[in-house]
């Protein structure tokens, strides 16, 4: 059984032609107080839980602005690990395992792992997603990650409406699926994984318009739907927990 919790505060609003959110530095919406008292909530919530593996989501762009069926932005896996403090000293924390757009072209990605107060630095709103595996699939995941086999799984070619059934483009949360049935079936093999998610993953359909997506594609790198034919449908923080939940 997997669970999941929603903590949420405020929107705003920002342009429909921004929908990506996967950027390690974004523009900061709340003071550092907030933004720190919010990540700690984050982490004792999952701590009490007793998560040690625990996929996280955040909102980067306005609720209001985002198409049907997308609650988050951003989607990552945490990790509880022993954190290197700039003092020398060491720490007990999550490490959040992310794909970011690099900061020089949006059209590519490069995995970075931060930490809770960085990972909600430019979230447009107070708003945690949480999804907590059943236990022995977090332990495949920390063992995966641990081994650096995550890296495997990577494609730098990056589009925020990436299909999860081709290797042509991904975003973070089609990477976090990857990781996430890399551990289930206990490969890297990229075919295996897209025939297996092809299989039993339900992706979310996107519900606008292909004259907004050209217009998007235009004035947006990191926007492409060359890799799907016919209907738009993308992995989402909600698409990953129906499909953990699906299948337990």
């Amino acid at each position: 059984m997997v669970r999941s919790i929603c903590l949420y505060i405020v929107l705003s609003i920002m342009p429909i032609t921004v929908w990506a959110g996967s950027q390690a530095q974004q523009q900061q919406q709340y003071s550092a107080e907030r933004i720190s008292k919010f990540a700690k909530d984050v982490e004792h919530y999952a701590a009490k839980q007793g998560a040690r593996a625990f996929i996280i989501g955040r909102v980067g762009r306005a609720q209001s602005e985002l198409p049907k069926g997308i609650e988050f932005t951003h989607t990552a896996i945490a990790i509880y690990s022993s954190i290197q403090l700039t003092n020398g000293e060491t720490a007990y924390g999550y490490a959040i395992h992310n794909l970011y757009q690099t900061p020089d072209n949006m059209a590519v990605s490069e995995l970075v792992t931060d930490y809770p107060v960085d990972f909600f630095w430019g979230a447009h709103s107070l708003k945690a997603g949480i999804i907590i595996p059943n236990a022995k699939l977090q332990q495949r995941l920390i063992e995966m990650i641990h081994n650096g086999k995550d890296r495997e799984l990577h494609n730098p070619n990056y589009s925020v409406l990436a299909n999860p059934f081709n290797r042509q483009f991904q975003n973070c949360t089609e990477y976090t699926l990857d990781m996430i049935n890399a551990a289930i079936y206990y490969t890297q093999d990229t075919q295996r994984l897209k025939a297996n998610a092809q299989a039993y993953f339900k992706p979310q359909p996107i519900y606008v318009s292909k004259f907004k997506l050209a217009m998007g594609a235009l004035v947006t790198d990191g926007l492409s739907t060359r890799d799907h034919k016919g209907k738009i449908a993308t992995a989402t923080f909600s698409s990953i927990y129906r499909y953990l939940d699906t299948y337990d």
